[in-house]
């Protein structure tokens, strides 16, 4: 019976049933995120952090998958355990190429075209967080004089236990689409401290407002989204009549079928930053305005109109994929130097 109401729900969206089940889990990111504002801070948080991160992520993509997982998570903590002088340049080496090989290996695309669902978006995300962690924790031992202001504010003293590790990889599901964030603000959420601490609060950073414009954008996202790819689909361009065209017609619908595509993309980016405002992760401080309003600018990934009407491919990298490329930044220095010496 179950599986007759995915099968019909799945049809109705015109979507497979694996799919249906990626999307109905990484929507439920937003309830189970908004449930742990009630869990005390500690091992309770991380513990369900982890936890709901560990859940929603076997009902998503199976065992195997979660598997693929479980290697670079693995090999950062190995690394960071082991070797703390080079775990940075290890984990950045061995987490790529493992990432590389899943890519090489599955053809990373193909199963969503035949409808099933690939992992290998999420184990981007999760192999970004785990180099993240090893840097900081590699910056831990440098003196603070030699250290940019990013590595200043992220580096880790100490190890993080394994719970708090696995709920900073999996936190919720953020590992589905991201964002990416650090460690250090990660325990600093899970413990209380930092922005997150009684001292530094003052008032309370209301989060519902920023989540209901996020689900509303979400909701307009994929409505826009449905009702364009009919028109626009990608896969006109292997049609006998698109080589009939002419120049000018090729050219406005390869533009309208990026312009559909983007959409889907948004949507996803949408709801994970929902998951990470209503959370409280994605508190990022105050403004300077009167009077001060909350940003949540750790939880955004995508500035829509700023894509949309970017000037030039310079200002892309700024408001698409906005962790990625803030993580890119942070980690464009890496000390090869060292690791040589």
């Amino acid at each position: 019976m179950e599986e007759l109401q995915m099968d019909s729900m799945a049809a109705a969206i015109g979507v497979s049933v694996p799919v249906l089940r990626f999307l109905l889990c990484f929507v439920a990111t937003i309830p189970l995120s908004f449930l742990s504002r009630f869990v005390p801070y500690g091992f309770s948080k991380n513990l369900y952090s982890a936890a709901v991160g560990v859940i929603l992520s076997y009902l998503s993509f199976g065992l195997s998958s979660n598997l693929h997982f479980l290697v670079p998570m693995s090999l950062g903590y190995v690394s960071m355990l082991l070797y703390r002088p080079r775990c940075g340049i290890l984990t950045f080496f061995l987490g790529f190429g493992y990432l590389i090989g899943c890519h090489v290996y599955y053809m990373s695309g193909d199963a969503w075209k035949e409808g099933g669902i690939d992992a290998t978006g999420a184990l981007m995300v999760l192999t970004l967080k785990v180099i993240s962690c090893a840097f900081n924790y590699n910056d831990g031992l440098l003196k603070e004089e030699g250290l940019r202001e990013a590595q200043k504010k992220n580096r880790l003293i100490k190890l993080p236990s394994l719970i708090e590790y696995i709920g900073y990889c999996l936190c919720c599901g953020t590992h589905f689409a991201g964002p990416v964030y650090e460690m250090k603000d990660y325990l600093d959420w899970a413990e209380g401290k930092g922005l997150w601490s009684t001292e530094a609060k003052g008032r309370s950073a209301s989060p519902y407002g920023a989540t209901l414009r996020a689900i509303l954008q979400a909701g307009f996202c994929m409505a826009l989204y449905l009702y364009l790819v009919p028109y626009f689909p990608l896969s006109r361009f292997n049609d006998p009549i698109y080589q009939e065209w002419g120049f000018w017609k090729r050219l406005g619908y390869q533009y309208m079928s990026g312009f559909t595509a983007r959409w889907k993309y948004y949507f996803i980016w949408s709801i994970s930053e929902a998951t990470v405002i209503i959370s409280g992760l994605g508190f990022s401080g105050w403004t300077e305005s009167t009077p001060p309003k909350p940003r949540w600018d750790r939880a955004k990934n995508v500035d829509i109109i700023g894509v949309e009407f970017a000037k030039s491919a310079v200002v892309l990298p700024l408001v698409w994929n906005i962790q990625v490329s803030t993580w890119l930044r942070h980690c464009e220095f890496l000390p090869f130097d060292d690791f040589l010496a």
